[in-house]
């Protein structure tokens, strides 16, 4: 990504047919893998064919390396064009300094909330009755992948919910394949547990916790379970020695690993690598166990300028990322749901018409980004990274914890 020269401006160039403003921007998003490559060009080739030049600020890293950067460029006066963050909790702090621009007169003149659906979406990029990003998609963190190829070797069957994939996981390890695959990212062992939370102590203690900051909750029973659940997953993936994400996707892909916990875009990894959803591989939503969504997902931010003309075209791509024809290309590549009910996906894989069919019955929730502060959710993820990557911290030692942090989230 270029961070010396400073790319936030717009090029605008007179076309013999009249006067057209062709705009340069800088986009920042932390999409790297190969799944993620392919969908952000759907991105880049709809703003080039608007007659505009995308420059790509790819970070490496996930999210979480990739964001202090952003914020850091905006804030120091260096700015990109637009940037990636989740929808939800995450840009409060710029939002309340003035560093981004307001783009509610998009979203009135596209009539975003009548085509949002849910409406929480929206409702994340809100502060003060005003809209200050344009959501992208849906995408849920409920998923279990499941590799074919692992539990043919392994001559046992393709589990069906989480406690099938516990009891699998001997036959997996004889067979030498890894049962459970994660990175080492603090917001992977962080979203598994999430994961696990929703389906082991259910939906209603999971609201008590990350919407209602219930520190008892945290602390109680429900919560017990499934902390025990993360320790014996902690077990399971010890031999998984991998980093990133789409490391331990690929583990899965190839038939090194039973099983990975990850959000829906590794579906991007698994149609990337070849596999067909249902043949190559299985998918469960909420583990087998509690089929739900959770309605997080990506967003586009734009930073703040008195440049009339960089306005313009951040406010051009605002309205564009929610055109039906970007929202069916991108979802396609990534592995997401649309955040509009009224665009063709009848070439959606299994999983997705799976996950699509959730999204339709209403059984959602929203995602923890949505719920929990940026700093709540940092200090979630590091207790969670050092759990799991610490054998001697025990169940009951960072419930504790995890409890103490709950019931002083903001």
């Amino acid at each position: 990504m270029k961070t010396i020269r400073n790319l936030f401006a717009a090029t605008t160039a007179i076309c013999a047919a009249g006067a057209v403003s062709a705009a340069e921007l800088e986009v920042a998003h932390w999409w790297t893998s190969g799944g993620e490559a392919a969908a952000v060009s759907k991105l880049a080739e709809a703003w080039e064919a608007a007659g505009n030049t995308w420059v790509d600020g790819a970070i490496a890293g996930g999210g979480g390396t990739a964001r202090p950067v952003m914020i850091s460029r905006i804030t120091g006066g260096d700015p990109m064009g637009a940037f990636q963050f989740n929808h939800g909790r995450q840009a409060e702090e710029l939002i309340e300094a003035g560093l981004l621009l307001d783009i509610t007169d998009v979203a009135e003149a596209e009539g975003w909330k009548d085509i949002i659906k849910p409406i929480s979406l929206l409702d994340s990029c809100t502060v003060d009755g005003r809209i200050y990003c344009a959501p992208l998609n849906i995408h849920s963190w409920q998923w279990m992948w499941l590799s074919h190829k692992a539990y043919e070797d392994a001559g046992v069957p393709v589990p069906a919910n989480w406690d099938e994939f516990v009891a699998s996981a001997p036959a997996l390890e004889a067979a030498g394949k890894v049962p459970l695959a994660m990175g080492q990212q603090p917001w992977q062992s962080a979203g598994a547990f999430g994961v696990m939370a929703i389906a082991i102590a259910g939906i209603d203690a999971w609201s008590e916790v990350t919407i209602n900051k219930n520190g008892e909750v945290a602390a109680g029973p429900d919560y017990a379970k499934v902390f025990q659940a993360a320790a014996a997953a902690r077990e399971l993936s010890k031999n998984s020695k991998v980093q990133d994400w789409n490391q331990a996707t690929n583990l899965v892909i190839t038939g090194q690993a039973g099983a990975q916990i990850m959000g829906d875009w590794a579906q991007g990894e698994f149609q990337v690598a070849g596999l067909v959803a249902g043949e190559d591989y299985t998918c469960l939503p909420g583990l087998g166990v509690n089929e739900i969504i959770s309605t997080g997902g990506d967003a586009f931010y734009f930073p703040a300028t008195d440049d009339e003309a960089m306005t313009a075209a951040q406010k051009e791509l605002a309205a564009l990322l929610v055109k039906p024809d970007t929202q069916v290309a991108f979802n396609l590549a990534k592995g997401s749901l649309p955040i509009r009910g009224d665009v063709d996906l009848n070439a959606a894989n299994d999983c997705m018409k799976k996950g699509l069919e959730i999204l339709a019955s209403g059984a959602i929730l929203p995602d923890g980004n949505q719920t929990l502060s940026a700093d709540t959710t940092k200090q979630l993820e590091d207790l969670m990274v050092e759990f799991w990557n610490d054998l001697s911290i025990s169940a009951e030692e960072v419930q504790a914890n995890y409890a103490e942090i709950i019931s002083n989230a903001d």
